[in-house]
């Protein structure tokens, strides 16, 4: 990228500047290809931060079926990380995930279920996993809680074969004015559902997949304990990418784990042929990047405080305006041949590009999904009726409770004393986009409709030819839309 006049001599945030248009052949949207090039397999540049109020096995399959990745966050159990990669890689790579109970089951069962899944319905199966019938919302609406499912569903069934032919299943369905469909094997079990938006969102992304055509899924590890041994124990479950993580990336201890994680991932390179990338992180200098880069990361990730849950620069003052950092890390990177994910700081669809314009391969994402279906926290309502979910930040007093649970009281209380984040925050559901497919489909418009002001067809391209100019307070303002009259 290239500034519009002379380069500043203070840092900026994607606050400070914005995009000029150039004279582009790109006509459509839908002619960009937001293929990463980073090595990862992802299909758009979006990264699900390993966050444990949001990264979960149905943030991370419904996410990698958009094109995307999701990171486990390194403080799961290692046999909940097992289970939760071998049920993303078992999960369609078209059909959703169905949320399925048995007609005996009461409505409170329904009710605590349902919210897991943006199509918003059940499935009712019987004991072949056949299914017999769908209930919604609606059906269980001044109903007694413990009625049972069979009461209320509806047995009126609109199923379609497995392999079926999506557009003429999403005329169908219109014509019925249907949103979701069972889909049927051979042998009548349940495959999973289909519905008219995930029909159309098939035709417009790919799914982020492995070689053998399954969802790919990234882990976190930490630099204390046995990094080694961690390491190998992902790489046995069938991670994808290895996220090494730690708040304060450039330090000798992160480059000693950073060896570790690199030699087990040569070892079972050379032994299966699969070369897993591996990201590092986080860092904000050029040094930090290149350092990393240098000690066998294959992706640094940059970014120090700009995270809504974040208070390290409130609490230490260290940190760094994420533009710059990107923008810095991405070029020391490139030269040493690594990628840069830019993580945190993002609140809309411009952020993601100007990320991407200062030289990220992808953009890591937290808090802004956190508010949604997929999310792993449980659905809340407030005094006024608004749904949330509670997110808290990774090295908040309460993730620090969790990471420190086999330690002794002593050493557990006195960790707590040392937070940098915030312990509880509600991130509402947009009535409008209360899916994180929905964002996606609002992110990804935002940075395919920049391309085409770049005149750009892919990712390399972009950061190419986007002219970026600085702007002040005033100027950031008057781009924003009015909801209301002023």
């Amino acid at each position: 990228m290239k500034f519009l006049g002379d380069r500043p001599a203070y840092d900026l945030t994607y606050n400070d500047v914005f995009m000029a248009p150039s004279r582009s052949s790109v006509s459509s949207r839908l002619d960009v290809d937001l293929t990463t090039p980073d090595g990862v397999g992802t299909t758009i540049p979006l990264v699900v931060a390993n966050m444990t109020a949001v990264a979960g096995r149905r943030m991370a399959e419904t996410v990698a079926r958009r094109g995307g990745i999701a990171v486990l966050p390194q403080d799961i159990p290692d046999h909940a990380v097992h289970a939760t990669i071998d049920y993303v890689k078992g999960r369609h790579t078209v059909y959703e995930t169905p949320v399925t109970v048995a007609a005996s089951a009461p409505i409170s069962d329904v009710l605590a279920l349902i919210g897991k899944r943006a199509h918003r319905a059940a499935v009712v199966i019987d004991e072949h996993r056949a299914p017999i019938g769908i209930v919604t919302e609606k059906h269980c609406r001044q109903v007694d809680r413990f009625a049972t499912v069979g009461e209320v569903m509806t047995r009126d069934l609109f199923t379609v074969g497995d392999g079926v032919d999506l557009d003429a299943t999403f005329e169908e369905l219109t014509a019925h004015h249907l949103d979701v469909a069972p889909v049927v094997r051979a042998d009548g079990a349940l495959a999973g559902v289909l519905t008219r938006k995930g029909i159309l969102r098939s035709a417009i992304y790919q799914p982020a997949v492995d070689a053998q055509g399954r969802l790919r899924i990234a882990v976190a590890i930490g630099i204390n304990g046995d990094v080694a041994a961690k390491a190998a124990t992902m790489l046995a479950a069938g991670a994808d990418v290895l996220v090494v993580d730690t708040a304060h990336g450039h330090q000798d201890k992160m480059l000693q784990a950073l060896a570790l994680v690199r030699e087990g991932r040569d070892r079972h390179e050379a032994e299966t042929g699969v070369r897993v990338p591996i990201a590092a992180g986080n860092v904000v200098t050029a040094d930090g990047a290149a350092d990393l880069a240098d000690g066998g990361a294959d992706i640094v990730k940059v970014g120090v405080g700009p995270g809504a849950m974040c208070t390290t620069r409130m609490m230490t003052g260290v940190g760094r305006p994420q533009f710059s950092a990107v923008l810095e890390c991405a070029a020391a990177a490139t030269e040493l041949g690594a990628s840069v994910w830019a993580d945190g700081g993002v609140k809309y669809p411009r952020d993601v590009a100007l990320a991407l314009a200062a030289g990220a391969s992808s953009v890591m994402i937290g808090s802004w999904f956190a508010g949604t279906w997929e999310s792993p926290g449980d659905l809340n309502q407030d005094a006024d009726g608004r749904l949330y979910k509670e997110s808290f930040g990774m090295a908040s007093a309460r993730a620090v409770r969790g990471r420190t649970q086999g330690r002794s009281a002593f050493d557990r209380a006195r960790s707590a004393l040392f937070e940098e984040g915030i312990s509880a925050s509600k991130m509402y559901l947009s009535p409008a986009r209360p899916g994180v497919e929905d964002l996606i489909d609002s992110i990804i418009a935002g940075v395919r409709s920049s391309f085409t002001y770049a005149g750009a067809l892919d990712i390399t391209a972009f950061r190419e030819r986007a002219r970026i100019g600085v702007q002040s307070a005033s100027g950031y303002d008057e781009g924003r839309p009015r909801e209301t009259s002023w």
